[in-house]
């Protein structure tokens, strides 16, 4: 009889004190790491607690020089989103020690200006709630053209599905082209740029999820790059993708990336009587090929689009943003087998027509932004 899969430890319940002393020792480190990569080393330690305040994530103390995290922030929600609150609170430390400015409001300009030039969140107002946008705003208005249309790539008419795709994409691509000339037009020095975090945190990538997201990155104005996570609960490390970029491009983003995941599934448990495909050894092989067909149609739908004179040349400021928040990138080349499955793979995946409403469903391990509430 099989074991029981053993349940998902209880947030509610207090960390083991050896747990709780492995989680302070790792927010050290990282406020050490942050302090090196972001502040130069300009700041003195601050004394790191934990506390149990459930609407205030962070808080800079200076007199007591105590830089404070909630225990509900960082049992409850994604290590990412425990850091973001951190690098927030030490750019309150910075201000406050390093600049000596104390004639401004906590989030005042030269607050926001350390923020930007560091990559850092400095968004702060009252509970920690969604970050919302406002629902007429251009890129709300094309994300919502955007939905319509790729819930008319539904339809059982396989060219009525293939021209709402394509229309979609060309959609995107012009809404980008124009947004981003608008916003170096404009000198914006706060573009509003976001990040979600995608993928399981306990599990190692594959090389179908790698070759999903280096297609958002390829085709849907998205950065990405992968982080590691720590677990407080286990006291084990993890990591999972971050996808930096506009809030309309994100929601987009986020929904391919759960979108493909599944639909590379469905196309594998679907085709398993193809002759190329043997084993179930050759399941990533095969999904890998589905990412790769899907690609290739997206490229050649680029072609097209490019010969009428809508070319992408990417976003400065989005590179910007994402060299502040990453300013030690690395990256790797890997080789990529390919095979009969693989090939098999790619036959299916040239056929894939992107649909579904965005939002409301898809991607479940993509979470939302966070408002940060600060000192």
């Amino acid at each position: 009889m099989p074991a029981a899969a053993a349940a998902a430890p209880d947030p509610d319940l207090p960390l083991s004190a050896a747990l709780e002393a492995a989680l302070l020792r790792v927010l050290r480190a990282s406020y050490a790491a942050i302090a090196e990569e972001r502040f130069g080393d300009a700041l003195t330690p601050a004394v790191l607690i934990l506390g149990d305040a459930p609407r205030r994530l962070g808080r800079w103390t200076p007199g007591l020089r105590t830089l404070e995290l909630s225990r509900p922030l960082v049992r409850r929600r994604p290590w990412p989103e425990v850091l973001a609150v951190l690098e927030h609170e030490m750019a309150h430390q910075f201000v406050d020690e390093v600049l000596g400015v104390a004639d401004e409001p906590p989030h005042g300009p030269t607050f926001r200006a350390v923020c930007r030039a560091r990559g850092i969140d400095a968004r702060a107002a009252g509970e920690p709630i969604a970050a919302t946008v406002a629902a007429d705003s251009v890129g709300d208005r094309v994300l919502d053209r955007i939905r319509k249309l790729l819930a008319l790539a539904t339809s059982d008419s396989q060219p009525e599905a293939e021209l709402a795709m394509r229309r979609a994409h060309e959609l995107m691509l012009r809404h980008n082209v124009d947004a981003t000339a608008a916003r170096a037009a404009a000198r914006d020095d706060e573009p509003g740029y976001e990040v979600r975090h995608v993928g399981e945190p306990g599990k190692r990538t594959n090389r179908v999820e790698q070759d999903v997201v280096g297609l958002l990155a390829e085709f849907f104005f998205v950065k990405v790059i992968r982080v590691p996570v720590y677990l407080p609960e286990r006291g084990a490390v993890g990591a999972v993708y971050e996808l930096a970029g506009t809030r309309a491009n994100l929601e987009l983003a986020v929904h391919v990336y759960g979108f493909l995941l599944d639909t590379a599934e469905r196309l594998w448990r679907a085709n398993r009587g193809d002759a190329r495909v043997r084993t179930g050894r050759d399941r990533l092989s095969y999904q890998a090929g589905v990412i790769r067909g899907f690609r290739e149609k997206l490229a050649a739908e680029r072609t097209t689009l490019r010969e009428t004179g809508l070319v992408w040349r990417g976003d400065r400021q989005l590179d910007a943003f994402y060299r502040a928040r990453h300013p030690r990138i690395h990256t790797r080349r890997r080789r990529v087998r390919v095979d009969a499955a693989h090939a098999a793979g790619r036959e299916a995946g040239q056929r894939v027509v992107l649909h579904r409403p965005v939002g409301g469903g898809g991607a479940a391990s993509a979470r939302p932004p966070r408002r940060l509430t600060g000192g």
